[in-house]
């Protein structure tokens, strides 16, 4: 299951679990993914695409992470 992680590892910006507008491969909030990032990932230099809103009744179950990863020295494009 994917890790929901509660915030943007570039801008730490808090992202709500069922909030459409975040990219993964890792976690970013859209503004880092296409202004800095410029649609590619830092960690892995692969796409960001839309992370899946996952169903109410799913996060019951598997509920968002609360651990928050956050690169010290912001983000820069791969």
């Amino acid at each position: 299951m994917l890790e929901l992680r509660p915030g943007c590892e570039c801008c730490d910006r808090d992202l709500a679990a069922g909030f459409a507008g975040l990219l993964v491969r890792c976690t970013f909030c859209r503004s880092c993914a296409e202004v800095t990032l410029k649609g590619r990932c830092p960690n892995c230099g692969g796409e960001l695409v839309r992370r899946p809103i996952r169903p109410a009744e799913k996060l019951i179950k598997f509920p968002a992470s609360t651990v928050r990863k956050v690169k010290p020295a912001g983000c820069f494009a791969a």
